[in-house]
């Protein structure tokens, strides 16, 4: 229940936060803010569980390279089971006419509450993403992660997640 009042609180957040005129008109819009929810760990019926997410980009960041375009990204999701994960790490970014695709690699400190047992505090994050341009400042779409400690604990179970995203930018 308690995940649900959050996830309304962070929905009227995202929508109600609007630009003043100045921004609009600069175009200068430079921090991506992503909320999302979804499922932890949906392969794994004894303890999938809901999560909420919250991630951040500064696009003033983003370098070009022979990867493309890559930009440093900084989250923290929390499940109904009070698990949570903090990370951060690069995102790069491929876009084809409205349509993007966002592969990242995200290392970060997991925290089991009382979900699943990941077998360490360092676990790595990669994800795709794959969004749709709503308007000039926002997108909505679909991502899957997989969470895994790359065999640094003494078991390795891993999680895999898929998410629905919403992405304004400010």
């Amino acid at each position: 229940m308690q995940l649900k009042k959050i996830l309304i609180l962070f929905s009227f957040l995202t929508f109600t936060i609007s630009l003043n005129a100045e921004e609009i008109k600069s175009n200068d819009l430079n921090t991506e803010f992503n909320v999302y929810t979804g499922m932890f760990d949906f392969s794994d019926d004894g303890k999938k569980s809901t999560l909420l997410g919250f991630q951040h980009q500064n696009e003033n960041l983003n370098r070009d390279t022979f990867l493309g375009n890559l930009s440093p990204i900084t989250g923290a999701l929390l499940t109904a089971d009070s698990a949570a994960y903090v990370y951060t790490g690069v995102e790069a970014q491929y876009k084809i006419g409205s349509l993007n695709f966002n592969p990242s690699f995200a290392p970060g400190l997991y925290h089991e509450g009382d979900g699943k047992d990941l077998g360490h505090v360092l676990e790595f994050k990669t994800e795709l993403q794959i969004s749709l341009d709503m308007s000039e400042n926002s997108q909505f779409g679909f991502s899957y992660n997989h969470l895994s400690n790359a065999s640094l604990g003494s078991k390795n179970p891993g999680a895999n997640s898929y998410m629905f995203n919403f992405f304004k930018n400010f």
